[in-house]
């Protein structure tokens, strides 16, 4: 993906464009993303959302394309910063660590759904389009290493952390799925939490 850059602003901005950064239109088109898919993401859309006209937008970005490119930017920008304040153990327990680690990848069980859902609908975009498939993946891998490395404080041998890791990485990717369904969030991630830590997590330890 390349990222995307801002135009140049040569001409006067259109109404409603002033009150508007390009955070506000990105903030719109991830909600809409959430809520119906990329296919939901639409200018004409967010225009009436944010209740400003279409050429608002156009003083932002050139093309819807370059909107998706912006919007995938920031997700995986901030993905990456997780995954690196992830990196340093949070106890020396490696046991505790991994079941810190386990309640930070399902922190969005909770009351908002959002940025599970909207992984959810990136991953359905990535089964179309290819250039989307290889930032998943490359995503899939750091998070995979981060995994392997905590699992690798307690497993015996690299063959059997690396196990461990795609096991609990199947163990989140399930999660997120019952976890994006809006009924009984919190009892479900509490008992998903339990259940992931209890049969593959401490078991390790002995």
């Amino acid at each position: 993906m390349v990222p995307s850059t801002v135009l140049h602003k040569t001409s006067p901005a259109p109404a409603g464009a002033a009150r508007l950064n390009r955070d506000d239109w990105l903030d719109a088109a991830f909600a809409a993303a959430v809520e119906h898919g990329f296919d939901g993401v639409r200018v004409l859309v967010l225009a009436d959302t944010l209740g400003v006209t279409r050429g608002s937008f156009y003083w932002h970005f050139k093309d819807h394309a370059e909107l998706i490119t912006a919007l995938l930017e920031r997700w995986r920008a901030a993905e990456s910063a997780s995954n690196q304040r992830l990196q340093q153990p949070s106890s020396e327990d490696p046991v505790k660590d991994l079941e810190q680690l386990l309640d930070a990848a399902l922190a969005h069980g909770g009351v908002d759904l959002s940025n599970m859902r909207f992984e959810l609908a990136l991953r359905g975009l990535g089964r179309r389009d290819p250039a989307v498939a290889a930032m998943l993946l490359e995503v899939d891998q750091a998070r995979m290493a981060l995994f392997a490395g905590k699992f690798a404080r307690i497993a015996p041998d690299a063959k059997t952390a690396i196990d461990l890791a795609s096991l609990f990485y199947l163990a989140i990717v399930g999660s997120f799925q019952a976890l994006s369904r809006p009924q009984s969030a919190h009892p479900t991630k509490q008992y998903l939490t339990e259940i992931i830590g209890r049969y593959l997590i401490k078991p390790q330890a002995h």
